[in-house]
């Protein structure tokens, strides 16, 4: 698909940005089915973007894929409908880019564009990059989606199916002893207020009213999976190149030494939470709005809210931390469960983690992409790890 600096994907300013919900809630579908509908299109002609979080070099094309799950029974009605998100790099590695990496991006202007010509007609660029990006959510999205749908769907059918089977068969019950008791006072000679027909017809009726449900939930039950289509693509460009273009400081030609911030960073925040007894996972890589998921021990019978951290690995002599607009959309909205960990690394050593709870206060303006925080003003609300 060709590309353009033109910003046709939707970004900020749409409706879309509702970064707690879900990809799967209806709310959520209802919005995908709304952009796509005003805006399949343009999505189809391609993008720039930058990222202005990634002080980097190594551009990438990020894939927008639409999945849908549909039932067995009417392949026109769908279950569950899903954006998800491939981004490849210049060796063809393809991974998942998040839910809803795009929200963070920004368009490339026309005097920028002139500065990455030789990216935009790098040999790779020309490649079949679609193929690679349906084949990856072939193997690792779809199927995670389906399995996710069909599960919530069978669990669904079956509690509704013993519901309603255990309501009917009460009433069966009930008319049949009913019926039983009618045919010996009509055999006594007794006076009979209802007929027997009636009540033989209202038991038939009951009984094919169960047959019908139970054969229609057992049909919903079914679901297939739709074929992935691409829908939309997009160059995106790591803000550091850019700068580098330009001459500007702010980006770091030592990727290695960055990338080794990041990961003592990483390894110092999952350490302490391993030490306070909670299992961690890295959700870093699916960019869901934080880097770390620790989930604290049972207590007292009764889990406990799993907390969501996001690390930011400073190197010694920096003086702010950059967040950006997802980030503190994502902070404000989970609230007590959200902790912003700082970790300041000197060659092999490093001091902290130190959490901050509650870092953000207001929503960032519409314009906003990112912020830079004072790193000693952070510091001094920061406490020890501790649990919840």
């Amino acid at each position: 698909m060709p590309l353009t600096s033109t910003n046709c994907w939707p970004t900020k300013d749409s409706s879309v940005e509702q970064p707690w919900l879900h990809p799967g809630h209806p709310l959520m579908q209802a919005v995908t089915d709304l952009v796509l509908e005003a805006h399949r299109n343009t999505l189809k002609q391609g993008a720039v973007l930058v990222d202005p979080s990634d002080m980097g070099l190594t551009p990438q094309v990020l894939f927008i894929i639409d999945h849908s799950v549909k039932e067995g029974a009417d392949p026109t009605r769908v279950v569950s409908r899903r954006m998800q998100f491939v981004a490849i790099d210049a060796q063809g590695h393809a991974i998942h880019a998040g839910w809803a990496p795009h929200l963070d991006l920004e368009p490339l202007t026309p005097a920028d564009l002139a500065l990455l010509a030789d990216v935009l007609a790098a040999p790779w660029m020309a490649q079949d990059l679609e193929s690679v990006a349906l084949a990856y959510a072939g193997s690792q999205l779809v199927p995670e989606h389906f399995d996710e749908v069909r599960t919530r769907r069978e669990q669904t059918v079956d509690k509704t199916l013993a519901a309603v089977h255990e309501r009917l068969v009460k009433e069966i019950n009930f008319w049949s002893d009913r019926y039983i008791k009618l045919q010996d006072d009509s055999a006594a000679g007794k006076d009979v207020r209802l007929t027997l027909e009636n009540v033989r017809r209202t038991i038939d009726e009951l009984t094919a009213r169960r047959e019908t449900r139970a054969k229609a939930l057992l049909a919903m039950r079914h679901v297939i999976s739709a074929t992935p289509v691409v829908l939309g693509g997009a160059l995106v460009i790591p803000v550091g190149l850019l700068l580098q273009r330009k001459g500007q400081p702010g980006w770091t030609a030592d990727a290695e030494a960055r990338a080794r911030v990041e990961q003592i960073a990483m390894r110092a925040v999952m350490d302490a939470e391993r030490a306070l007894g909670h299992e961690v996972i890295d959700v870093s890589a699916e960019k869901c709005g934080w880097d770390v998921t620790s989930i604290p021990k049972v207590r007292d019978g009764r889990l406990s809210t799993p907390r969501h951290i996001e690390v930011k690995g400073r190197a010694k002599g920096q003086t702010t931390v950059t967040v950006t607009r997802n980030e503190i959309l994502y902070g404000l909205n989970q609230s007590d469960t959200f902790i912003l960990a700082i970790v300041l690394v000197d060659g092999d050593a490093h001091e902290g983690p130190f959490y901050i709870r509650k870092p953000f206060t207001q929503e960032p303006d519409w314009a906003v992409t990112s912020i830079n925080l004072d790193l000693s003003e952070l510091l001094q609300r920061a406490e020890a790890p501790c649990p919840i």
